[in-house]
């Protein structure tokens, strides 16, 4: 079913569009930050750098056209100009950090997209959720298609972080119906790239921080679970034009090439050269067992395809890291 926002398009009549990124500071929020700059905006970037970094948008400073705000984005959000569009990325997001930070995921998750929400509804702009594949679970149909409502545990440790953004996706629509507001949700699968934590637990920073340190690489079960990689440029290309669109259900975006998480950690081996051998260790609770995306919507909605290959991508990401470890 194909729901388009209510009304006509918003019309941007100001000759630069403004756009205010939560989350600004993260991974995925400063690369956002750069294709808005290079595009024209003008972006208000609010981040209150508990998982997000100043180092990622260091390069930016002096740039007219970024003003950032550090602040809870659970708090009131107010905003002294017009803003044409609202991009809410705020959220920890690695299992590190939503397991050590449960009651601050939820909150963001809830307040902090009602928050958000508001902001857009106010400005009359268009809103735009990050969601993420894990809304699905340990996913009993792949690949996982937009329709598929998932196999969440509520109560399990991972049910914080989970929860968090099917609650985000509920209320990101309450406001597309009742307000009428235009919103887009993108559900993101595995996406890696530069600016990445070394330390936040996510698979592609540990193996590569353990292979340049020729330290066994730490693969859970037999690693045979598997994963689907996109890179960073492909990612928030593919949220731009989500943005950009007049589509207003959940829209899958990720890389559909699907490999175990053992092969991926023997890629890693060989990409960095190392002497890294493979270590073995239990299957943390609610793992998902398979992860791949159908980006069928994507690529008739959208015209969007992953383009950067993974050795490339991945010989990219272990040039950041290298002088970091």
């Amino acid at each position: 079913m194909r729901m388009k926002t209510t009304g006509k398009a918003k019309k941007i009549t100001q000759a630069t569009p403004v756009s205010v990124i939560t989350g600004a500071a993260g991974f995925l929020g400063s690369h956002l930050t750069d294709l808005l700059l290079k595009r024209g905006h003008k972006v208000i970037g609010i981040d209150n750098l508990v998982t997000g970094s100043v180092d990622n948008i260091a390069h930016l400073a002096g740039n007219r056209n970024l003003r950032f705000i550090e602040q809870d984005v659970t708090e009131f959000l107010f905003i002294d100009s017009p803003v044409d569009y609202v991009w809410h990325f705020a959220s920890p997001a690695s299992p590190i950090d939503y397991l050590e930070l449960p009651i601050q995921t939820l909150k963001v998750g809830s307040l902090g997209t009602h928050k958000a929400l508001g902001l857009a509804k106010s400005k009359g702009a268009r809103f735009l959720l990050a969601s993420t594949s894990e809304i699905y679970g340990d996913p009993l149909i792949h690949p996982q298609p937009e329709e598929y409502w998932g196999n969440v545990n509520t109560v399990g440790p991972r049910g914080c972080y989970d929860e968090a953004k099917r609650f985000a996706e509920a209320i990101t629509l309450a406001y597309h119906r009742e307000h009428k507001v235009e919103t887009r949700i993108v559900r993101i699968f595995n996406t890696y790239g530069p600016r990445m934590r070394l330390h936040d637990g996510r698979v592609v920073p540990a193996f590569i921080s353990q292979a340049l340190k020729n330290k066994p690489l730490t693969v859970f079960g037999k690693g045979q679970q598997t994963r689907s990689f996109c890179y960073v440029s492909d990612l928030i290309e593919g949220i731009y034009r989500l943005m950009m669109s007049d589509y207003s259900l959940p829209v899958n975006i990720g890389n559909p090439h699907e490999m175990t998480v053992l092969e991926f950690a023997q890629e890693i081996i060989r990409l960095t050269g190392s002497r890294s051998r493979i270590s073995y260790r239990p299957l943390p609770q609610d793992d998902p067992k398979q992860r791949k995306p159908d980006i069928t919507k994507a690529r008739k909605l959208l015209k969007w395809a992953p383009v950067v290959p993974l050795r490339q991508g991945l010989t990219q990401t272990i040039r950041y890291f290298k002088p970091r470890v």
